[in-house]
């Protein structure tokens, strides 16, 4: 039996992710709704925050859509990073996984197709948030250069949550408990600078906004996007989102192991 290259072996691998996002891009054309109500969503909220509560928040100089918008670019990405979790559970409990097991596919091949897809897609309903937003008022003042940053910010951070949600699909027992798993990826920037600044919170509370994932990378995106300091938000940003990631990803690689061994 002649074993294959470490090269033939990679680009088999390659092969075999591609094909996996196919599949899962051919899915979410075939459930539009989903995409619809990952920008619904966000949408809804930066209306209600910009003309329901925008006139009662103090964030300093400038509009407050230009103060929120970030923030809610951030949510856009956890909420569709999040339904990676649930596609992954689907999956599982439907016995698709079981069928890819008696094919000759790459096992990392599944996970990697439901990462690629989520990153495709959630950059096509980012993109389309901030058309919305701009429409309604938003006015970055970003050049290329940093419209580049910001799309690398977003990437990097839809990854992290993919990777994460791809570990909670696997360990949640259903759709439903994996629905339930990424609660949190919609709560966490409301406890951040996403919608008023830090230090408007309670000393306590503060301490926590200053110091989640979260924060750094809005204020990341928000210097990119309106010019304003970014400081060490940017290293900070880079750390939290690559130490998520790592975890996401060797979590998902085991539970998936376990999930799928005979």
């Amino acid at each position: 039996m002649i074993t294959p290259s470490p090269a033939l072996r990679t680009l088999r691998t390659v092969q075999d992710s591609a094909a996996m996002l196919d599949r899962n891009l051919r899915h979410t054309l075939r459930s539009p709704d989903t995409m619809i109500m990952t920008i619904a969503l966000p949408v809804m909220i930066l209306l209600m925050f910009v003309y329901v509560f925008g006139g009662a928040m103090d964030v300093g100089p400038g509009a407050y859509i230009d103060y929120v918008v970030p923030g809610i670019i951030l949510l856009c990405a956890g909420f569709g990073a999040s339904t990676t979790a649930v596609s992954i559970s689907t999956d599982l409990a439907e016995g698709i996984i079981d069928r890819f097991r008696t094919m000759a596919i790459a096992r990392s091949a599944v996970l990697t197709g439901h990462v690629a897809g989520s990153l495709i897609r959630n950059l096509i309903t980012t993109g389309l948030v901030i058309v919305v937003a701009i429409a309604l008022g938003f006015r970055p003042t970003a050049d290329p250069l940093r419209w580049l940053g910001v799309l690398g910010v977003i990437a990097v951070f839809v990854l992290a949550l993919s990777w994460l949600a791809a570990a909670l699909g696997l360990l949640a027992r259903n759709p439903e408990a994996a629905n339930g798993f990424t609660f949190f990826f919609m709560f966490l920037p409301y406890v951040s600078s996403a919608f008023v600044p830090t230090g408007s919170m309670p000393s306590w509370l503060h301490v926590f906004a200053e110091n989640q994932p979260v924060t750094p990378v809005i204020e990341t995106m928000r210097g990119l996007l309106m010019g304003t300091p970014i400081g060490d938000s940017a290293l900070l940003a880079v750390l939290w989102c690559t130490g998520i990631a790592a975890v996401g990803y060797v979590a998902a690689g085991v539970l998936f192991l376990r999930r799928t061994r005979t």
